[in-house]
């Protein structure tokens, strides 16, 4: 017995709006990365749902630089993280407004 089509449509704008509503409400740069993480995921189960369904591999494929991707994103995030810790004492993206000239 076969998952219908639109369970994996419908998971993947779940996440999708769950990552978008983490975005714009969340002011911890923890959660945020979180959030854009959700989002990433969300693209990867269309990528390989239509990979699937279309009998190739090209969105697997792209689906695994997407991974690759996140990984770096992470990498960085952390970084920022780890600065907006050490300069601000906290992980507020709000305060780092003040960093502006």
């Amino acid at each position: 017995m076969a998952v219908p089509p639109s369970y994996y449509l419908l998971l993947s704008a779940a996440l999708f709006c769950i990552g978008v509503a983490g975005v714009l409400t969340r002011r911890n740069a923890l959660l945020f990365l979180m959030s854009i993480e959700l989002m990433l995921n969300a693209a990867n189960v269309n990528f390989v749902y239509f990979s699937q369904f279309w009998g190739n591999v090209t969105g697997q494929t792209f689906s695994l630089f997407v991974i690759a991707l996140a990984a770096a994103e992470v990498a960085i995030g952390i970084g920022i993280i780890l600065v907006l810790y050490r300069n601000f004492d906290g992980v507020d993206v709000t305060e780092a407004t003040t960093m502006r000239w």
